[in-house]
């Protein structure tokens, strides 16, 4: 274990501890320190750095630039505003503060446990200054009291019922713990939709925010892994559909649901939310908030509590830690954010780019601008054929997202999708592979680790992933590729169940002509790719099939 000023460094537990509270890491930053706290500041050079934590990897040089700029930005300054890592040009790095190295008996005699590690963590609040009012459902708590030890009057009586209680409080904590992960290990998450807010004033100008702020609330509750969360792209044909929860419940297949609505008037704004548990139709919680327009940035935070305490999750501290606050934003660039986040949902990749980028040059330090930036740079890159420059404008946003916060899913799904469609598919996996640690329920990256796999023609991991995926949401993604694994395996029964129920879909027709030309039933085949064909002639699917009829 080592100190350094206000650090504690525990290798073996994989913590990191500041004045007694934990520091969130990724694994690899981690390593990083461990590597400078037993250089014992010694000049380490780029490339030892990159053998000690990508051991048996090829990694480029970048991936530890990042890491060391985000493990900087976790660490902060020392008392006299240095920074703890050193660069020294065309060397290396040197960890340059005093490192202790502590003994198990000083371990013993400080242990965490005396710091209150045990304790609960206070709930997350975003109260503050300009913080809004909230009106909500009388909320009761109820407690349960803990009778007294009761204490002897000699002292080896008080000595032995100390041992026992301290046995039982053990045995206690142990257990409630083991049954506590069992539980979560076990029991299904929530099944969540969170709906676009409904636009209940007069300004049309307004409809933005509908989806961008439903898409925030989305994001805050993708780093707790007791309830899935339906994505935006799946709850954006609700923008303007009349709402039947029981129809709606039936698509998404979940079994909670949160609707609402906003009113905005000059400065001042009105969101009126209720969550609703769709097979009994009880009203969970519902409740308004009041606040000013230039606090929008307050909304993700206390809806996503609400919708915590209308389920009564149970967090870990580390997910508690993720659902904080985020720091200060300038409100017109948060606006720009929600204006891009609309606007990609809608195909505008171009115009989204414009928003995020005012977005990013007002608040550079939001994150999440990046992560949406770098996403729209590859949609355009992809789609409307923004080239080479796109991509590699996107793979600095995704760097830039992840430097600024490290354990970020967005930015991480997003890099690992560019990483595998541009070729380097042994990049995306193992940011794929730690951004699971950080929420294993996480159904997007499930579903992007399948379709990473399957590139890297780790075909049974592909299908394992795509069906863990399928079991939080058996419509993730319908139209993706992923499911090719199943039919590179041979696997054709399985591949047709997991097409699309819209049998007269083109790429539909498509695949069920290329099923049966694997078969080796020709005829059948060329019916299909020649249906697929008509459907629609500018599908390139449709023109292979329609070349494989004229072979």
């Amino acid at each position: 274990m080592y100190e350094f000023g206000s650090f504690r460094c525990e290798p073996s537990e994989h913590l990191l501890l500041c004045e007694g509270k934990p520091v969130s890491l990724t694994p690899k930053m981690f390593d990083i320190l461990v590597a400078f706290l037993r250089s014992q500041g010694r000049l380490l050079s780029k490339d030892e750095l990159m053998r000690t934590v990508w051991p048996d990897s090829f990694v480029e040089e970048a991936n530890l630039t990042v890491n060391i700029s985000a493990l900087r930005k976790a660490l902060g300054e020392t008392a006299d505003r240095q920074p703890y890592i050193e660069t020294v040009p065309r060397r290396g790095y040197r960890f340059v503060v005093p490192v202790r190295e502590v003994s198990e008996a000083d371990r013993a005699s400080s242990s965490p446990e005396s710091q209150g590690k045990g304790q609960v963590p206070p709930p997350v609040s975003s109260a503050g200054d300009g913080a809004p009012s909230v009106r909500t459902h009388s909320e009761e708590q109820s407690s349960i009291p803990v009778p007294p030890g009761a204490w002897r009057k000699r002292a080896l009586g008080a000595g032995l019922a100390l041992v026992c209680a301290l046995a039982v409080l053990v045995g206690y904590r142990y257990t409630h713990r083991a049954v506590t992960i069992q539980a979560r290990q076990t029991t299904p998450p929530r099944r969540l939709a969170i709906l676009p807010f409904r636009n209940l004033g007069q300004n049309p100008k307004d409809d933005f925010l509908g989806l961008s702020l439903a898409d925030t609330v989305i994001t805050k509750l993708g780093y707790v892994s007791s309830v899935t969360v339906r994505p935006s792209y799946a709850v954006e044909k609700y923008r303007a559909n009349p709402l039947d929860p029981k129809k709606i419940a039936q698509d998404l297949d979940i079994d909670t649901l949160l609707a609402g609505g906003f009113v905005h008037e000059g400065d001042n704004l009105r969101i009126t939310c209720q969550l609703i548990e769709v097979s009994t139709e009880n009203i969970l919680w519902k409740g308004v908030f009041d606040l000013k327009y230039d606090k929008l940035l307050s909304v993700q935070d206390n809806v996503a509590e609400k919708i915590i305490q209308g389920l009564a999750l149970s967090l870990s501290p580390a997910e508690r830690e993720r659902l904080k606050p985020d720091g200060p934003v300038d409100p017109l660039a948060y606006e720009y954010y929600l204006r891009g986040v609309d606007l990609y949902a809608r195909s505008e990749f171009q115009t989204a780019i414009k928003m995020l980028e005012k977005s990013a040059e007002l608040s550079p330090d939001y994150a999440l601008t990046w992560a949406e930036l770098g996403k729209s740079y590859t949609a355009g890159a992809s789609f409307q054929f923004g080239g080479s420059e796109y991509y590699r404008r996107a793979q600095a946003a995704f760097e830039r997202a992840l430097a600024l916060q490290p354990l970020q899913i967005e930015a991480r799904i997003y890099m690992a999708n560019l990483f595998t469609d541009t070729g380097r598919v042994e990049q995306a996996v193992p940011l794929l592979r730690e951004a699971l640690k950080t929420n294993g329920n996480h159904l997007e990256v499930h579903w992007e680790l399948g379709y990473a796999y399957r590139f890297a023609g780790m075909l049974q991991d592909s299908v394992r992933e795509a069906e863990n995926a399928r079991q939080l949401d058996p419509g993730v993604k319908l139209n993706s590729s992923t499911p090719n694994a199943y039919l590179y395996l041979g696997q054709y029964d399985k591949f047709l169940e997991h097409l699309p129920l819209n049998r007269e879909l083109p790429l539909v027709v498509f695949y069920r002509g290329l099923v049966e030309y694997y078969r080796g039933n020709f005829l059948q085949a060329q019916e299909h790719f020649d249906r697929a064909y008509e459907l629609d002639h500018t599908l390139l699917q449709a023109q292979i099939g329609k070349a494989y009829s004229y072979g």
